[in-house]
């Protein structure tokens, strides 16, 4: 129900900007005007549409008078535009971004008029529309502005005498949610764990003890924190971003923020975080395979576009190690929440036989301002400017130390001999893995037009062996194991037929398979393999997701 300001009650002060960032004081900026009409409403409203015409014609007649105009916009600055140019409006519009001043005016509906006198004490009030009541307050206005009451009505037309509003966004309930906790009447929707009050008790030991933490000390999740954190994204708290393996337990936006907060994000970090959820939780990516397997694979994350720079992606020396802040939140925030919530743990879901760092998280960025190729999310589908995530099921980096090739042949050769090493070097016919080409090298490519696919054709030329060479031996046990090849290779009895023996594998099933991007500090020529895990329908493959803030 609205508690609207009465009549002789002073009008809340705001201060809001318009779409250009200009700010607008109402208090102050208003205090000597003779009458103000404060005008609330919404893009898609269509009262809203039915009144603000009525609005334009008082505010054109009146202004030169000193009645001062203010619309107070729920929609963002573009709807907010489009309203205003649709209608004509010629008077200030400032956009109400967080609801603070329509949660402070108490409405239930848009649109909502006030009319003020001078130091901001209300006149009057019209929720919705009513022709009499308008009659009413633009005669009130007039009055006070000294002058004759206005026409609000075009000639011949004749508005209707009643029409209900639309509701005001205030009442969205992750909106309502929000500011209710902002003004401390209500908790975040999650279940709210108490530190105990004793003496020498500490939040962070607490938390350790709870088993919340990755065995590193956590920012504890206070409701404040929490809420500062939503605000890095325009997705309601509610939503379900995901269900997250191995309990397949719902992921809202509010649980991600949670562990976003844990890990130590900042709030602009989270889009990206929701969207690496997004792809992790995917049956493409197969999360509960890559927790369950025992081999050492964890989620990469691979952040390409704009995004970038706007939080500080390190896409440049040490992209892999410590000190950039958004790197290695980023990475610690999906395994948080794929542990609190999804209830991988290690030594329970999570059976890795030695693990790597990189399960703490790993999240590194594309340099592509060094790349002779397009970026990564390019090639997998997306624009240029689009900001995206890639999340890949990555075993820790292992160096490939190139200083003497001076040709695109020559460098991509020696990766290739690298790459063979992934799981083992009989090991053939793999999955995915990932190429971190250093700008030195990439810049040996680019002089000699070396493209990605001439890079990932050296590599299945030089990685090529003969099947023969492959298979299990009495020397060596291990190798590719006869079930893995196709069956027209086999006899009768299983076994690779003469013919088959001579056939040459590559180290990948296809080209396409070697994910490559560039990425480091541009001295050194140094690039990076990265293995994937496990090939065919039950392991992983890599999945991209637009952020979206």
């Amino acid at each position: 129900m609205s508690t609207l300001p009465a009549a002789g009650a002073t009008a809340p002060p705001f201060t809001l900007s318009d779409s250009e960032g200009n700010p607008f004081d109402y208090g102050r900026q208003s205090a000597a005007a003779p009458a103000t009409l404060l005008f609330f409403i919404k893009h898609d409203c269509a009262t809203c549409g039915l009144t603000a015409p009525a609005v334009e014609r008082v505010a054109r007649a009146l202004s030169p008078s000193g009645l001062a105009t203010i619309a107070i916009s729920q929609s963002n600055a573009a709807d907010t535009a489009a309203f205003a140019d649709r209608h004509g409006l010629s008077f200030t519009v400032v956009l109400d971004d967080d609801l603070d001043a329509s949660a402070e005016y108490g409405f239930d509906a848009v649109p909502l008029l006030v009319l003020a006198g001078p130091d901001a004490v209300v006149l009057a009030t019209m929720e919705g529309w009513s022709r009499p009541e308008f009659q009413a307050l633009a005669a009130l206005a007039a009055e006070r502005c000294g002058t004759s009451v206005p026409a609000f009505e075009a000639e011949g037309e004749r508005l209707p005498e009643q029409r209900p509003g639309c509701a005001s966004r205030v009442n969205d309930p992750d909106v309502a949610r929000r500011l209710a906790v902002r003004r401390g009447e209500e908790r975040l929707a999650s279940r709210r764990i108490r530190v105990p009050v004793a003496a020498g008790s500490d939040e962070l030991e607490f938390l350790f003890d709870r088993g919340l933490t990755d065995g590193l000390p956590v920012v504890p999740p206070t409701e404040a924190r929490v809420l500062r954190m939503l605000e890095g994204t325009s997705r309601a708290a509610t939503d379900v971003v995901a269900h997250v393996p191995p309990n397949l337990a719902p992921a809202t936006v509010e649980k991600v923020a949670i562990n976003t907060v844990m890990a130590g994000c900042r709030p602009e970090y989270l889009p990206v975080v929701l969207a690496a959820v997004e792809a992790a939780c995917t049956d493409d990516f197969n999360l509960h395979g890559v927790l369950a397997t025992t081999y050492f694979v964890g989620p990469l994350i691979i952040v390409n576009g704009p995004i970038r720079r706007e939080i500080g992606i390190n896409c440049g020396p040490n992209a892999f190690g410590q000190g950039a802040r958004a790197n290695s939140t980023i990475g610690r925030a999906l395994q948080l929440l794929v542990r609190n919530v999804g209830g991988g743990r290690p030594g329970e879901v999570d059976m890795a036989t030695l693990g790597q760092p990189g399960k703490v998280g790993a999240c590194i960025g594309e340099l592509e301002e060094e790349s002779c190729w397009e970026p990564l999310h390019v090639e997998r589908g997306f624009d240029p400017g689009d900001s995206t995530v890639t999340v890949f099921a990555a075993e820790a980096p292992r160096a490939i130390r190139d200083q003497l090739s001076r040709s695109g042949p020559s460098l991509a050769g020696s990766m290739g001999l690298s790459l063979e090493s992934i799981a083992h070097v009989k090991l053939h016919l793999m999955d995915q893995a990932l190429l971190v080409v250093s700008p030195e090298h990439a810049r040996t490519f680019g002089r000699d037009g070396y493209t990605k696919d001439d890079v990932r054709a050296r590599i299945q030329e030089v990685t090529a062996r003969p099947l023969r060479d492959l298979l299990p031996s009495e020397e060596l046990h291990k190798g590719m194991r006869p079930q893995a090849l196709p069956r027209d290779w086999l006899d009768a009895n299983g076994q690779p037929t003469a013919e088959a023996l001579d056939r040459k594998l590559s180290k990948f099933q296809a080209p396409e398979n070697i994910l490559i991007m560039v990425a480091g500090g541009t001295a050194g020529k140094f690039s990076a393999a990265v293995g994937g895990w496990a090939s065919g329908e039950q392991g992983s493959r890599a999945v991209t997701r637009p952020i979206v803030v």
